[in-house]
C-alpha cells in the first residue's frame, strides 16, 4: 500500500454536493446541459440511484438523494437557493438553451458584464440554481473598477 494523501488523486478540493429528489434526473440535466461527464453512481435502499459523482470541465459534483435523518435537503424549485453555483461553458448562449429545453427555468436573461463574462441564471428541475457564463472579453482590474464606478453611480439615480 502507497503513502496515504490528505487529498486523493485528481479530485477537486472543494466539491458540491447537490441533493436532490431525483439523483439520475439531475446527473442527466448536467450531462444534457452542461456537458458533464458522469463518473458513476450507488444505489440506495430503494435501489434507485443515491449517490452519483459527475466532473464539468473538471471539477467535481456530487449528487445526492435526501436521506431520512440526514444533513442535506432538496430545494424546493421556485424557492430560491442560499448557494448558486457558477460554471463557465464555452458557448453560454447554447448551453443555456439546452437547459431550458431540459425543463430549467430562466431566472435572468443572458447578458454581458462588465467583468467580462457573458451570463444568465437558470433554476434546474432540482430547484438548484446555477450562474452559467462564458467569458467575451479579458478585462484589467482598472477596467473592471471604471465600470463598477460607473454602475454604482448610475443606480444611485
Amino acid at each position: 500500500m502507497g503513502a496515504k494523501k490528505g487529498i486523493p488523486e485528481n479530485s477537486s478540493v472543494v466539491i458540491p454536493r447537490l441533493f436532490c429528489r431525483d439523483v439520475e434526473a439531475e446527473v442527466e440535466f448536467c450531462k444534457r446541459s452542461f456537458d458533464a461527464v458522469d463518473l458513476g453512481s450507488r444505489p440506495g435502499p430503494d435501489g434507485a440511484v443515491a449517490h452519483a459523482l459527475v466532473t464539468i470541465g473538471g471539477a467535481m459534483v456530487m449528487i445526492d438523494a435526501e436521506w431520512p435523518g440526514g444533513f442535506g435537503h432538496a430545494p424546493s424549485r421556485g424557492a430560491g437557493s442560499p448557494v448558486v453555483l457558477y460554471v463557465y461553458v464555452e458557448d453560454v448562449d447554447q448551453a443555456v438553451e439546452r437547459a431550458l429545453a431540459q425543463g430549467a427555468r430562466l431566472l435572468m436573461s443572458l447578458a454581458d458584464q462588465f467583468w467580462g463574462d457573458r451570463i444568465a441564471w437558470i433554476e434546474d428541475t432540482e430547484g438548484h440554481v446555477w450562474t452559467v457564463a462564458s467569458r467575451i472579453e479579458e478585462t484589467t482590474e482598472a477596467e473592471r473598477a471604471g465600470r463598477w464606478s460607473e454602475i454604482v453611480e448610475k443606480s444611485k439615480g
